[in-house]
């Protein structure tokens, strides 16, 4: 074939490649970012680009999204009522209202924006250890004598997952009602098959609803990637840890694995109820597994000796028309008035966020951000690191953890009130996750967690001019590169 014409093949081809690049970026509406993304993506990988399109930038199914977003509040009015009925009873300590009203501001916009309310009425004991978590865990598990819910990101079929699946087969044959969601893409060797046992003793067992359909609706950009349990509604926990060896230390790869879970006895346990039952009946198969509103389901927390924790429970995900868990972040930046201090193992964030931390930190906020010191996601990590170094010449103090990998999800803003979730700093979690975040307002929580905090900066190194310029050009090209695909990380 004579060559001028292979030219101009090739030349055909990759017209045809950019224009149809074009056409399918621009098809919907996205951010800036992200468009660019996608659109350098699509131009540098012909043919190759569409497939990585197909799976991970299209947006979240239609009738995925209705389910989502159509779901009733089961127990939203009830768990108002039993808040109020708290209130008459309960005197509030000086330290526990002066909290609550210095973040007015940030209740009032999760309240206003994700109908979450403020429960006062618990006590919250904090976890940054697997064994420690599990342990405890499964000792509420053991004695729960009516339901049991669970759903996380990650249930993976290992050591702690069979440990896991186990028990709950026990207590599914005690009579005890299981109902577990999971993600599939992040639950290795999870099946049907697996969950067998615990589904014959008369448990439920459902994927999120994003990983249904695997052939026609994928959408490997869209993760359940809240992480909740609750026992009774009486019991409940959340935060960073999933169901894998390797969140116990078990993995040689990561070594010790450092992460941030809270177990919460009171009123915000039926907050986190109500997500669990909406996510529920937004992810089964038949009608006939929908779950309505029960009194057991949502106990009267007043009868259960706890403490005066004010908690607000807040989740987010792409169903919602506003990031509200950024918009979280954001509204805390704001409010500070002397610290913000943030331990996330993804620090991607979009430029909204990334101005307001740098402003805050010129403002004279003591900004300080913990980040792992090795990755598990490369292209991400490579972002992280050259949002750390961006941040460090910034005037932002960035510690690299040395002791295994940091996975904690906390923020403590002026050491007075604080959160503890699944929402990384990145834009994964800020637009494309299900998450789940609890906000606490309360010193001694908040104290806890900067003591552990400052225990961390221990075993971490700070991040320094001199220490980012010894890195390596190709290493900082990487950091560059990677950065621009963080929208689609």
């Amino acid at each position: 074939m004579n060559f001028s014409i292979v030219v101009l093949i090739i030349i055909g081809l990759l017209t045809i490649n950019t224009i149809g690049a074009i056409i399918t970026v621009f098809h919907r509406p996205r951010s800036i970012p992200a468009t660019l993304a996608w659109l350098i993506v699509l131009g540098m990988m012909p043919g190759v680009g569409f497939l990585a399109y197909a799976f991970l930038g299209r947006g979240i199914a239609e009738d995925n999204l209705f389910a989502l977003s159509h779901q009733d509040h089961i127990g939203l009015a009830h768990l108002r009522d039993l808040i109020i009925e708290d209130l008459k009873q309960l005197e509030q300590p000086t330290h526990t209202n002066d909290t609550t009203k210095n973040a007015r501001g940030l209740i009032e916009y999760f309240d206003r924006s994700e109908d979450a309310p403020v429960t006062h009425h618990n006590s919250v004991r904090l976890f940054t250890d697997g064994k420690d978590k599990f342990d405890n865990l499964f000792k509420d598990i053991k004695i729960a004598q009516k339901f049991i819910h669970i759903e996380y990101y990650s249930f993976i079929n290992d050591e702690i997952g069979n440990e896991f699946l186990q028990l709950l087969t026990k207590k599914a044959e005690q009579g005890v009602e299981i109902r577990l969601i999971y993600d599939p893409w992040g639950s290795a060797g999870a099946n049907k098959k697996w969950f067998a046992p615990l589904t014959k003793a008369g448990g439920q067992v459902i994927p999120f609803i994003t990983s249904r359909d695997l052939i026609r609706k994928t959408r490997l950009n869209y993760h359940l990637h809240r992480k909740v349990v609750i026992i009774d509604g009486k019991i409940g926990w959340t935060g960073g840890f999933n169901v894998g060896d390797q969140y116990l230390g078990r993995s040689p790869k990561f070594g010790y694995w450092r992460d941030t879970h809270i177990r919460i006895v009171g009123t915000s346990v039926l907050a986190l109820q109500e997500r669990f039952l909406m996510d529920w009946n937004a992810s089964i198969e038949h009608y006939s597994q929908r779950i309505t509103f029960k009194n057991e389901y949502f106990p009267n927390p007043s009868k259960i000796a706890v403490g005066e924790t004010p908690i607000q429970i807040v989740s987010d995900g792409p169903d919602n028309s506003e990031d509200i868990l950024k918009g979280g972040m954001m509204k805390m930046l704001l409010t500070a008035k002397k610290s913000l201090w943030i331990q996330t193992p993804y620090l991607v964030p979009d430029d909204s966020v990334l101005s307001a931390l740098i402003i805050a930190a010129r403002s004279g906020i003591d900004v300080r951000i913990m980040i792992p010191c090795m990755p598990d996601h490369p292209f991400i990590y490579r972002a992280t690191q050259y949002y750390a170094n961006l941040f460090t010449a910034s005037g932002i103090k960035i510690y690299v953890y040395n002791n295994g990998f940091m996975h904690a999800k906390t923020t403590i803003c002026d050491n007075t009130f604080c959160f503890v979730g699944s929402m990384n700093q990145d834009y994964r979690s800020y637009a494309l996750n299900f998450e789940c975040n609890a906000y606490i307002y309360d010193r001694s929580i908040s104290q806890q967690l900067t003591q552990i905090f400052e225990e961390d900066m221990k075993r971490s190194t700070l991040l320094t001019p001199e220490i980012i310029n010894s890195q390596s050009h190709w290493l900082h090209f990487k950091q560059y590169f990677s950065r621009l695909l963080s929208p689609i990380l």
